[in-house]
This record gives C-alpha cells, sequence and structure tokens, in this order.
C-alpha cells in the first residue's frame, strides 16, 4: 500500500475535503428497504424478504459507501493531499464512485483493470472523471496499482485491503445499522438472515461485525459465483486459496482471498453458479419492473434458497438482501442472449428453479454448494437441475 506523501498534507485543505463529502452525505437520503412482493404462500407461511436498495446512491452502487468511506480513510490518516494522484484496482462500480469522489476534491483518479473490460464500464468511469489504465490479466492489477503510486507518488485506495477497516462497523449510519433501524416496525425486525456477496468482504465484515456487537440472533450467509476464491477457501479453512479463471459475475467473485474478508463472521457460504445469478437478476427485473445487476442476482438466489428452508422447517421470520447495483449498465451484456450464448452462460435451468419456487416456496434438494451449520445444508441446489421436487 502507498504511502507516498511526505509532509502532512494541508490541514485546511484537507478539513474542506472532509467537510465536502460529509456535505455530500448530508444531501443524501439513505437508500430504501423494499418489501420484495412475494407470492400468498409467503403470507401463509409468515416470511418475507427485504431488498436494500443501494441503487439510489448518486453513483448507482453499494460501492458509493465504500467509496466514501475508503476516501474519509485516506484523508484522516495523511494519505490524501491536494496533490495526491488517487489510483485504485477496480474495473466496476467501485472506480465510477471513487472517480466520483476524486472529482469532488479536484483529484486525478486512475482505476487500473484488465483489458477486457467492458466498453460501458470504462465510459462510466470516464464520465465521472476518471483515466483507466489497463494490464492484461486480472490478477496484475494489485501489483501494477501499486507500481502507478509509487510512480506518481500518489495513494493507492486499496479497497480489497482497506475496506473492512475504513468503515465504522459499531454504526455511525452503516449499512448494517441502517437495515436494523428500518426493519423496526416490521413484522420480524430482527432478520433471520441476511446476505451479501462477497466482493471486497468489506460489507460482510461490516454487518457480522455489528450483528455480534449488538447481540442480534441474524445469522449472515455470504454468496459467492463460480472462480472466485472466497467459497473454496471457507469451505476448506485455506486462506491462501486462488482460483486461474476470472469472475464472469461484475461485482463479486476474486482470484484471491482479499484481507478485508473475514470468514469468523461468517455463518454459512453458498457458492451460486453463474446461470443462477443470471436467471436471479433477470427473474427480479421482471418482478420490480425494472433491470437489476447480476451480483445483485447472487444475492437473490441465496436468499430465495433460505426463504425455502425457512418455509420446509415452519420457521416464520424474514430476510434481507442487498440491491447492490441497477441492471441498465448491462444491457449489452447479462441481458443479451447472444452474449450469455458466447460465455457460455445458460440461464433456463435456474429460471425453472425459480419459477417452481415462486409456485410453491420449495426449493430442490440435489447436490449442494453450501458451507456451514448443518441446519441449512441440503438446502441450495447446483442450478444446473431442471426439475425441482
Amino acid at each position: 500500500m502507498s504511502r507516498a506523501v511526505c509532509r502532512p498534507p494541508s490541514r485546511d485543505w484537507v478539513d474542506n475535503a472532509v467537510r465536502l463529502i460529509e456535505a455530500d452525505t448530508r444531501r443524501s437520503a439513505d437508500t430504501h428497504l423494499l418489501r420484495y412482493p412475494l407470492p400468498a404462500w409467503a403470507a401463509d407461511r409468515d416470511v418475507a424478504l427485504y431488498l436494500k436498495d443501494e441503487t439510489t446512491h448518486i453513483t448507482g452502487s453499494l460501492k458509493h459507501r465504500l467509496a466514501r468511506s475508503l476516501f474519509l480513510y485516506g484523508l484522516c490518516n495523511g494519505w490524501i493531499g491536494e496533490d495526491t494522484t488517487v489510483i485504485e484496482a477496480s474495473s466496476g462500480s467501485t472506480a465510477v464512485s471513487e472517480a466520483y469522489f476524486a472529482a469532488m476534491l479536484g483529484l486525478p483518479f486512475i482505476a487500473v483493470m484488465p483489458e477486457s473490460t467492458s466498453a460501458a464500464k470504462v465510459a462510466l468511469i470516464q464520465s465521472q472523471g476518471g483515466r483507466c489504465h489497463f494490464v492484461s490479466e486480472s490478477g496484475q492489477v494489485y501489483a501494477e496499482a501499486q507500481r502507478l503510486a509509487d510512480e506518481t507518488g500518489g495513494h493507492y485506495l486499496d479497497q480489497f485491503t482497506n475496506a473492512e477497516r475504513a468503515t465504522d462497523w459499531r454504526g455511525n449510519n452503516n449499512i448494517a445499522e441502517s437495515i436494523y433501524e428500518q426493519m423496526a416496525l416490521e413484522a420480524h425486525p430482527v432478520p433471520e438472515w441476511i446476505v451479501v456477496g462477497a466482493g471486497t468482504g468489506g460489507t460482510s465484515a461490516t454487518i457480522g461485525r455489528y450483528i455480534r456487537y449488538r447481540r442480534h440472533a441474524t445469522r449472515l450467509c455470504v454468496v459467492d459465483p463460480e472462480n472466485s476464491a472466497f467459497f473454496p477457501a471457507y469451505r476448506t479453512g485455506d486462506p491462501e486459496m486462488v482460483t486461474t479463471a476470472s469472475s464472469r459475475i461484475e461485482g463479486i467473485g476474486r482470484p484471491r482471498v482479499e484481507p478485508s474478508f473475514l470468514p469468523g463472521v461468517v455463518d454459512v457460504m453458498v457458492s451460486v453458479p453463474d446461470a443462477a445469478s443470471v436467471a436471479a437478476a433477470h427473474h427480479v427485473s421482471r418482478v420490480l419492473g425494472r433491470r437489476v445487476g447480476p451480483s445483485t442476482g447472487t444475492s437473490i438466489w441465496g436468499a430465495f434458497g433460505l426463504l425455502a428452508q425457512m418455509v420446509a422447517d415452519g420457521c416464520r421470520g424474514s430476510v434481507v438482501t442487498l440491491l447492490a447495483d441497477g441492471g441498465d449498465r448491462y444491457d449489452e451484456t447479462y441481458f443479451r442472449d447472444e452474449w450469455l450464448a458466447s460465455h457460455g452462460m445458460d440461464p433456463s435451468g435456474p429460471a425453472e428453479v425459480l419459477a417452481e419456487f415462486e409456485r410453491s416456496g420449495r426449493w430442490p434438494r440435489s447436490e449442494l454448494c453450501i458451507s456451514g451449520p448443518s441446519e441449512v445444508r441440503n438446502s441450495h441446489n447446483a442450478a444446473s437441475t431442471k426439475n425441482p421436487t
């Protein structure tokens, strides 16, 4: 991590930078907590699903919270000054949000990303004033971001290391505190489960710590796509686990276990096939009447499976997950049959699973992709199953 600032930044400049970020926060209302319209069987069995809609942030995703925290962390640690070039290893929503905050402070921003990154994502980052720097392989982004920070005398934000430490997990309007405050008047105000994607590890670390700090009975489920290191590392206990292929679900899934991932605060991990993530994104988009991104599909797949297990067990209660980002930015990819076919993803099988869940509240019990307590074992099925039972 770069610490290239040789003398402390001007206190007056830093004070004003923090003021600008805090003023931006005050101008922004909290994100909505939506009650997902489950079929009639859910009311009969007294279960409910809620979606924390992070798409309403000004930069359109959950990563707006992370970017704000990373900038405040860098400013208050004396790592970002008025002449600092700010650098991140990201090809997605984090870079879009960080470019926004860099522009607010009048700082140059460089996003380091694989050259395979879609033109739409590059355009989004550039629209916020950021510059994109490309590498040939996804695993090169970390070292290249650090090299650029050293070369420019800048600061590498390093979301993958700093995500869990830059956020005040005890409260201070973090996402966990917001969820519980918004659930306070619901029939089941303390969720049975909160479901989030692995991502950097920062969101699961914040929510998992907060659950324990407030002594809630809620359990935390972290979902992970194919080709990501988090799930196999959690299952085997090997923190050095790496994968050789890149995740096909933008926003979540990493080739290595990132430093911000804290397995000790996670109760269950679920590995979700990529085709299931896409099918769930399509399904929820139809139900809500607006598109959601594929990482939201991953979380929804996990949440539906847990709801079905609650129904099967006769357990009443609520489940909360996130609308992490909107789907409009994926119009040319995850919502195009030709693109999906070219990337080897067929959502038709998982779509049948979702249709059966909507009809009956049942989830198939076959080959399992889950690691965690025995009470939820056999509650999820690989997405290739076409005949739910």
